[in-house]
């Protein structure tokens, strides 16, 4: 899927890749509150609202692949930039329910919920980041 954002630089436009986004994660968040309300309805608050923040975070943050850099935006302004040359290791959880998205940099680790498809972001990263198979 290439990209469609208008604030992407024009250059790169056509090699980049922008992840749709996911509700999967948010919407089983959002769904596990509601059963939870007779037996905590506490617990079914902080659930539900953690699920609509993740809802919320879908909505509005973006994973771009170019050639060169994995680019995070907010609301169409880019945020930071991930060089591919930096990395030297990433890996999803879990096979069948992907939740969690780790990649390891050079100074660095990171964490991201699943909150795009993980199928386009599989491929993505076996393309501009291969793992080497020692």
């Amino acid at each position: 899927m290439t990209t469609s954002n208008p604030f992407i630089d024009p250059k790169i436009a056509s090699q980049a890749t922008e992840l749709s986004p996911s509700y999967s994660i948010p919407a089983v968040l959002v769904t596990a509150g509601i059963p939870l309300i007779w037996v905590e309805p506490i617990a079914a608050g902080v659930v539900s609202i953690f699920g609509l923040f993740l809802a919320y975070q879908a909505a509005t943050i973006r994973l771009v692949f170019t050639e060169t850099d994995l680019e995070v935006y907010r609301s169409q302004e880019k945020f930071r930039t991930f060089p591919y040359q930096e990395w030297q290791d990433w890996k999803v959880f879990w096979f069948r329910f992907p939740v969690l998205f780790y990649f390891k940099e050079i100074k660095s680790i990171h964490f991201l919920p699943v909150l795009f498809d993980v199928n386009i972001l599989r491929t993505c990263l076996e393309k501009y980041v291969p793992l080497s198979k020692s």
